[in-house]
């Protein structure tokens, strides 16, 4: 009997309910995002992020703001990225962990270039317009409030999953800290508030290209070992933890 459960067990795929759960045998899956839900949702937070880019790119070379900027480079980034997520959706567990290779490294260069920007605007010295700022802070942080409560479902699985939900997390709250930043620019008439901002959020986005790496690296050395990647599912239904 025992050896007849086995083997049906074997034979059977894992299709446990929950991003993360346990799947048949107790094998530890990890959902992939090949569901059409969930590409639907991702399609739709690609063009939240796009519409995003083309209004806070006009504002922030208006404000001459760093934190705008990074708000601008984070919106373009997450765009390309969320497709690279789109696209890696399906295929082998090498080709996305390899896809949440590039996205933790588009992070990586992303926060550098926030960093390089924001030691130029020390050096310049002009003061940004904090009315601009806040406005355009709070239209991002509404934005990506609808992109992460239409990602909150699918905030666990591999690498290309996770990252999709740990991008949309970040931009939020930088666009809640980009929001705060115009009010502290405009009542202290002062540069300070802005550049810090901005070396913060470089901040953040470095420690998320370490997760997102880390993790994919860690899904493609299983692949290598083993012969396979995480026991995948298609049908999230319940949340995971955070």
């Amino acid at each position: 009997m025992q050896t007849d459960e086995m083997s049906s067990c074997a034979s059977r795929p894992a299709q446990p309910e929950a991003p993360g759960a346990a799947g048949c045998c107790g094998a530890t899956v990890a959902f992939d995002g090949a569901s059409p839900a969930y590409r639907r949702v991702l399609a739709w937070v690609i063009a939240i992020n796009l519409i995003g880019f083309g209004v806070v790119a006009i504002g922030s070379w208006l404000a001459s703001s760093a934190s705008l900027a990074a708000n601008t480079l984070d919106f373009a980034a997450d765009a390309a990225t969320y497709g690279l997520s789109l696209w890696a959706i399906g295929k082998s567990a090498a080709v996305r962990s390899s896809a949440a290779l590039v996205k933790g490294a588009s992070l990586a260069a992303m926060a550098l270039s926030i960093l390089g920007f924001a030691i130029w605007r020390a050096v310049v010295g002009l003061t940004p317009e904090g009315a601009a700022i806040s406005g355009l802070g709070l239209f991002g942080a509404a934005a990506n409030l609808v992109a992460a409560l239409l990602l909150l479902r699918y905030r666990e699985g591999d690498a290309n999953v996770r990252s999709a939900w740990l991008c949309t997390r970040n931009d939020l709250i930088q666009c809640l800290a980009v929001a705060a930043t115009g009010v502290l620019v405009s009542l202290t008439q002062s540069r300070w508030p802005d550049l810090i901002v901005g070396v913060l959020l470089a901040a953040i986005f470095l420690r998320s290209a370490w997760q997102i790496t880390t993790q994919a690296l860690r899904e493609s050395t299983t692949e290598r070992r083993d012969g396979r990647g995480d026991t995948i599912t298609h049908s999230p239904s319940a949340l995971g933890p955070v």
